[in-house]
Order: C-alpha cells, then structure tokens, then sequence
C-alpha cells in the first residue's frame, strides 16, 4: 500500500473548492469525472452584461482538464497548471446551462497537455488548451 490519496477524494476536494460550489460546478458524470463538469451560468458566473464571465470559463476549462488528466497520474503524482490558452466563440446568456469536457492530448514524465471545448446545448462556446506540470511525489 502506497498511501496514495484515493482519486474519488481529489475529485471532490476539487469539486469543493469554494469558487467551484459557488459556481454551482457539477459531474456530467457521477460515475466518470473524466466525462468533465456542468455549471449553470447563474448570478455568480455573469459579467455586468448579465452574460457567462470570460474568466468563469478560462477557469472551468482547467478544472475540466484536471479531471481529464486525473486518471493518467501515477501513484502519488499530482498536476498543476503550467499554461491557459482560451478562446471564447460566442456570448452566453444568463441561465444556460455549460458543459466542459477535455481531452488528454499527451501525457510526458513532467507535463501534461489538454485540449478543453466548453457547449451549451451540443454548440461550441470556448475552446482551450491546457498546460500541466506533473508533480512527483516526494
């Protein structure tokens, strides 16, 4: 036995992250957090034009590509973000529901890199890519 945290724990030390349950930050798949995270864009998740907030989603990308990568880390192993790059498609109005997922595009001994897409409604909104150092343990 390593003493390797359990992913399921990380997974909802993530989830409760106070700006995340703020946020309203769900699993689109309890069963699979890989599958990436939903949020509503609720009074929280606005900018002043009552539209989803530019930095809500930069943010929700890296969380999303954290899950993603989550299952790729070894025992002990943890990731922390290097870069962001986003890139937002299209505005979003207030009481949209948003679903984030990513994909792990390469994996080496000390970083990580993500690809994050961000619908609403199966429509593109935001895409990003995602930069992680990997941490060893110690």
């Amino acid at each position: 036995m390593t003493g390797a945290p359990d992913p399921r724990a990380i997974v909802q030390t993530v989830l409760d992250i106070s700006l995340h349950r703020f946020l309203g930050v769900g699993l689109r798949d309890e069963a699979d957090p890989a599958a990436g995270i939903r949020f509503p864009v609720g009074p929280a998740a606005q900018n002043p034009a009552g539209m989803l907030h530019g930095g809500v989603v930069y943010a929700l990308l890296d969380v999303a590509s954290f899950l993603a990568l989550l299952p790729h880390l070894g025992d002990g192993e943890h990731a922390v973000t290097h870069d962001v790059s986003a890139s937002l498609l299209r505005p979003v109005a207030a009481g949209a529901e948003v679903e984030v997922t990513a994909t792990v595009l390469r994996r080496g001994r000390a970083v990580a890199f993500m690809r994050a897409e961000a619908t609403v409604e199966g429509v593109l909104v935001a895409t990003g890519q995602v930069t992680k150092t990997v941490v060893a343990p110690r």
